[in-house]
């Protein structure tokens, strides 16, 4: 059963990077939620002995893969923000589901604000205010991502 386990969170992380490269409609692709980021950040906080920084620096590679970017920089910062979440997942834990919304934007926001960094230092990329719009989106995605992976875990009995 234990192998199913980790069949069922790499399915989820799948699914996760199949949305994020999933073509959108122009007018809303800028607000296209950080499927990937939200999907670690839960599994992080729920198993962090399971899910942790090497997971995200995997994840984050094959966003870079996906998405044509340089490689290394959804790695990274992937890396950084699911670090925060695992190191402090006993505190986020005991917050609401709205509050740790509110976490998972600020870490949304970290994401987007490293990635930018990263690819001004290597590539002068400019910064458009568009650009943090996926951090509204996550936040308001976070309830249900959690409500979803949390009854999956609880029905599969993922520890």
């Amino acid at each position: 059963m234990l192998a199913n386990n980790g069949i069922i969170i790499l399915l989820s992380l799948l699914l996760a990077l199949i949305a994020s490269i999933m073509p959108m409609p122009l007018g809303v692709d800028a607000f296209r939620p950080d499927w990937a980021l939200v999907v670690l950040v839960y599994w992080s906080i729920a198993l962090p002995n399971r899910v942790n920084v090497t997971s995200a620096w995997i994840t984050g590679f094959f966003l870079d893969v996906l998405l044509g970017s340089t490689l290394g920089v959804h790695a990274a910062a992937m890396a950084l923000c699911v670090y925060i979440a695992a190191a402090n997942y006993q505190k986020i834990r005991n917050f609401s589901v709205w509050q740790q919304a509110i976490i998972v934007g600020v870490l949304a926001a970290l994401y987007h604000l490293l990635v930018f960094w990263m690819q001004r230092f290597l590539t002068d990329a400019v910064f458009l205010p568009s650009y943090l719009y996926p951090v509204a989106t996550s936040v308001i995605l976070w309830p249900w991502v959690f409500l979803l992976l949390r009854k999956i875990r609880r029905q599969f009995k993922i520890t």
